[in-house]
């Protein structure tokens, strides 16, 4: 007797565990995100199966409010069968540069080696949409030549990773063997002759002056010379003048 009351005990006791479960959601079985990170060394993986594939960057913040519509939308993964992945563009500059990244975030979707840049919505409902409802076939796929399968994207890869490599460098080379700043010398001699060259322009200053004061006094001198001369004429016409008036009478 007692032996059958455990069993019904445990009978009902296993279906009412599960039922809990179900009812406090996936958070309660511990359902961790299925977000892959791609890295330059992984990405052919893209080229197998259906994708949807974040380009983000830690600092921005429009990628920052997408995480967690991303991280929902990851949970349904495996029900839509799409892997789901994200690419950190500060670390991987040279997959930026094989998909030609220019604004963040920027969203791709990759079926059996086609790619097709999203532009809807970005929330998780509207992924499952894209996916569930085959709305990327109407987005027309990128060209082989832009593909990041081609050679010149292969060289646009290239090209990001040596220019991350040469920032580095010089950041290094900067902090090892940091460059001799002359500016505060310059300004500290300039600072130096600053007395010197109040004191000259002070003197140019006054010297033009003095030659401002000897001109007006020459002019004065010469127009007085001229109204002499003016009056001396005046009085040498005058009997000439006289003269002629005679002369008519």
């Amino acid at each position: 007797m007692a032996a059958s009351v455990r069993r019904c005990a445990v009978a009902w006791l296993v279906p009412a565990a599960g039922l809990l479960a179900l009812l406090a959601g996936p958070g309660a079985l511990g359902r961790r995100s299925e977000v892959k990170a791609l890295t330059d060394g992984t990405w052919r993986e893209l080229l197998q199966g259906e994708w949807m594939i974040e380009f983000y960057a830690p600092w921005c913040p429009a990628c920052q409010n997408l995480q967690p519509e991303w991280e929902k939308f990851a949970e349904w993964g495996e029900d839509l069968e799409v892997n789901i992945a994200k690419v950190d563009v500060t670390e991987q500059p040279g997959l930026s540069g094989r998909f030609v990244i220019t604004a963040l975030p920027t969203i791709y979707h990759c079926k059996d080696g086609e790619f097709r840049r999203y532009q809807g919505q970005r929330t998780k409902n509207d992924f499952i949409n894209f996916i569930s409802d085959q709305e990327w076939k109407s987005v027309e796929p990128v060209s082989s030549w832009f593909g990041p399968c081609s050679v010149l994207m292969s060289s646009m890869s290239a090209l990001f990773q040596l220019s991350m490599w040469i920032r580095i460098m010089v950041f290094l080379a900067d902090c090892l063997c940091p460059s001799k700043r002359h500016r505060p010398q310059q300004h500290h001699y300039q600072k130096k002759l600053a007395p010197e060259s109040a004191r000259l322009l002070k003197k140019l200053d006054e010297e033009q002056e003095a030659d401002e004061e000897d001109l007006s006094d020459d002019e004065a001198e010469d127009k007085e010379v001229a109204d002499r001369n003016s009056s001396t004429n005046a009085l040498r016409q005058r009997p000439v003048n006289l003269a002629a008036a005679t002369d008519k009478s």
